[in-house]
């Protein structure tokens, strides 16, 4: 059994012991990198509640950019400019540039969701279409 899923059974035991009637909820994905096959599809992203454009990821390599990704213009400037591919993280995801920079990285909350937080105080999240 891993760390992670000794820690999380470790939280369940006490919240079912020590806090009677707390229902615990939890994603065990959260914290997980992403796999291109899961990845391949469209995802919305938005701020603040308010959609901002489609982002496509793709399960196929993409040179040292990872696997392939498209970022329209139609995302403006929510998202760096470059953007030409994706690559798992150690807890979530990253958008890369052709070399395979990281521009932007999220992390992984659930099977269908990832957050970016921004310096400016307004999160990105790209969420499962």
């Amino acid at each position: 059994m891993s760390p992670d899923n000794l820690r999380h059974l470790a939280i369940a035991a006490f919240a079912w012991t020590c806090l009677p009637g707390l229902a615990v909820a939890e994603d065990h994905e959260a914290g997980v990198p992403l796999v291109p096959a899961e990845a391949a599809g469209t995802w919305s992203l938005s701020s603040g509640g308010a959609d901002i454009c489609r982002v496509t990821l793709g399960g196929a390599k993409a040179g040292n950019a990872g696997f392939s990704a498209n970022a329209p213009a139609a995302c403006g400037e929510a998202l760096p400019p470059g953007i030409a591919g994706w690559t798992p993280t150690g807890d979530g995801m990253a958008l890369t540039a052709t070399d395979g920079k990281v521009l932007i990285a999220f992390n992984r909350w659930s099977n269908s969701l990832f957050v970016s937080h921004r310096s400016s105080g307004a999160d990105l999240q790209l969420r499962r279409q």
